[in-house]
């Protein structure tokens, strides 16, 4: 069973950030799923997400918040699935508020937190959990690495042209 993955951003204002998730997604094949649910406007929904995000063929939800961003944490309580953090830029705090409020969960709850604007970044944890299960996706994760190593391996052999030329 391909399991899918679960965009959810606490406002619409967040789609930058969660577009790189997305990109990365696609181009690694994994299906998803984005919604827009507010920890504190829409709590009964998000609440309901999460309670049945297994059943609904999902293997890992991305909660992508700023200010206050309490989402990842009350998606966190509501599943036994895997939650990733995106704290958001913004605010009075430039989004320290924000990466406060999702890596400090209590015991119980955990979130993995990524960077600020962090979505690359969180899809491809979430392609890494999922292949746990997933040779084929463990496979295109594997090329990746290669792929990047190779592109740092010629930029390095461009600069020595340029340095020693």
């Amino acid at each position: 069973m391909n399991l899918k993955v679960a965009l959810i951003m606490g406002s619409d204002s967040d789609l930058p950030v969660v577009r790189k998730a997305v990109d990365e997604l696609v181009a690694l094949g994994i299906d998803y799923e984005a919604h827009v649910m507010s920890a504190h406007r829409t709590p009964d929904q998000a609440a309901q997400f999460a309670k049945t995000a297994r059943d609904n063929g999902f293997g890992v939800i991305i909660a992508a918040a700023g200010m206050a961003a309490h989402l990842a944490g009350v998606l966190a309580a509501h599943t036994t699935l895997p939650v990733i953090g995106i704290p958001c830029k913004g605010g009075a705090g430039d989004g320290l508020d924000a990466l406060l409020a999702t890596v400090q969960m209590p015991s119980g709850v955990p979130v993995a937190t990524v960077a600020l604007n962090g979505g690359a970044n969180a899809a491809l944890l979430a392609a890494q959990m999922l292949a746990l299960a997933d040779d084929a996706l463990a496979a295109k994760l594997a090329q990746r690495k290669l792929e990047m190593a190779e592109a740092v391996l010629q930029k390095d052999a461009e600069l020595q042209k340029i340095i020693y030329n």
